[in-house]
């Protein structure tokens, strides 16, 4: 395997987990377990960052001036990251409202 197919592999890896991180984060906040789901979301966002790192890579190839082609499974990575990157602020959003939600339905923040 080539150098960027072996790169753009470990992206999607690390994203597709990341993603799912962000996805689990939502369910167990969902659930009120907000303790789990921050968890979830530290994790995953360290799998970004691992996936965001082998990008980096690709990018500084191009920044000294080495030709980097651009094969489909790098357009495919880029895309993940990118699905990654939104469920990351989705995820986000989601637990801040359940919270909210848990805090109105406990009576922690004034009706």
């Amino acid at each position: 395997m080539e150098q960027i197919e072996q790169i753009c592999v470990e992206m999607i890896a690390h994203v597709g987990v990341a993603r799912s991180g962000y996805i689990e984060a939502i369910r167990k906040a969902k659930e009120g377990d907000f303790a789990a789901a921050e968890e979830c979301m530290k994790s995953a966002k360290e799998e970004y960052l691992q996936g965001h790192e082998a990008h980096y890579e690709l990018i500084q190839k191009e920044a000294r001036g080495e030709h980097v082609e651009v094969p489909l499974i790098l357009v495919h990575a880029e895309d993940q990251m990118m699905s990654a990157e939104a469920f990351q602020v989705i995820a986000e959003e989601l637990i801040a409202s359940y919270q909210r939600i848990q805090q109105l339905e406990t009576g922690v923040l004034g009706k």
